[in-house]
């Protein structure tokens, strides 16, 4: 299996147990999650070698992230240690017309406050066959920008290929920080992958048609999209998820790639949720994985589609399914019954 390495930001996450309100919750679950982390524990769960780099406070809440990844068996000795504290986000799980809500206290966080010199990339990527980072890195301030940079010259001088999740977050940065930013980093990226929100906040296209707060679907208006994208940054592949939002609790899933020459629609999913937070992680992680395994942009967005259909029934920010798992609901078992 192949070298794998992702970047960002891991965060405690505390939520709100079942569907209760912040205000109700005299109690959280705890758990660990952030873009890039959640993308290398799939990966490993695929069985390939995950790498996560990142910098985290050295006492035991640090400690505790790091435990948390080697667990589902992702590679920790490129993440730096130092700084004075891990983000912190809130998550409370919305129901029906009710969507969920996050709160974040990640200001100042360790890796927001990295140095280049507290990460040697020539030997991160020394042996790579893929580099992965998202949108939300970037968007933590401009340290955290000089160090991705660093990490995608590194990248692109070992011809390792590298894909990106655009992933935009208001709460971050506004949509004109974001392209200035984005649109500079894009001549590093081979594999693009983001939603009709994150194509125009970050890169400046809207696809027509599509309204996300309705669930409303034109998939055209992202075929014109795609093609400007392609032919403005280079993209050999570009990929998203395409949700279709009936509810807090019950979503329409599948997803579109376009590969430069022909568009392909995914299989379509009817998802009763658990918990959506990591979906677009899975996604992206299914995309690698399949781009890497099979070679074939149809397939590849097959597994990525089933892969983070699948996400959306499990607990936590992190997909914890097997490659198996994923290709018997490729396959058309969707069916639930027990596995006997």
């Amino acid at each position: 299996m192949a070298k794998i390495v992702t970047m960002g930001e891991i965060m405690l996450r505390l939520s709100a147990n079942g569907h209760k309100r912040f205000v109700q919750s005299g109690s959280f679950d705890v758990c660990y999650g952030g873009g890039e982390a959640n993308v290398a524990v799939s990966l490993a769960n695929y069985g390939h070698e995950a790498y996560f780099v990142s910098k985290l406070p050295a006492h035991e809440i640090g400690q505790s992230a790091v435990n948390s990844l080697r667990e589902f068996g992702v590679h920790t000795e490129y993440i730096a240690r130092g700084g004075d504290r891990i983000g912190i986000y809130f998550l409370e799980t919305g129901a029906s017309m009710r969507p969920s809500k996050v709160i974040y206290d990640r200001a100042h966080s360790a890796i927001a406050e990295a140095d280049v010199s507290d990460f040697d990339f020539d030997k991160i990527f020394d042996n790579a066959d893929w580099f992965h980072f998202t949108g939300i890195t970037p968007a933590l301030g401009k340290k955290a920008q000089a160090v991705l940079k660093a990490a995608l010259e590194a990248a692109k001088a070992k011809g390792v290929r590298v894909s990106v999740d655009l992933n935009y977050r208001k709460k971050l940065w506004t949509p004109a920080e974001a392209q200035a930013c984005m649109s500079d980093l894009m001549r590093y990226v081979d594999v693009c992958i983001g939603n009709e929100e994150d194509a125009e906040k970050c890169l400046g296209f809207k696809p027509e048609g599509t309204d996300v707060k309705t669930g409303a679907l034109d998939i055209s208006g992202y075929e014109k999209v795609f093609r400007g994208m392609k032919e403005k940054f280079g993209f050999s592949c570009i990929a998203t998820s395409l949700r279709e939002s009936y509810s807090a609790s019950d979503n329409g899933w599948s997803a579109l790639v376009y590969d430069g020459r022909e568009f392909y629609r995914s299989r379509r999913y009817d998802i009763r949720i658990v918990d959506r937070v990591g979906g677009g992680d899975s996604f992206s992680a299914g995309l690698i994985h399949g781009l890497l395994v099979y070679g074939d942009h149809k397939k590849a967005l097959e597994f990525a589609a089933a892969a983070s259909a699948l996400k959306h029934t499990v607990e936590g920010d992190v997909n914890l399914v097997s490659a198996a798992e994923v290709e018997t609901l490729m396959s058309g078992n969707g069916s639930g019954r027990v596995q006997r």
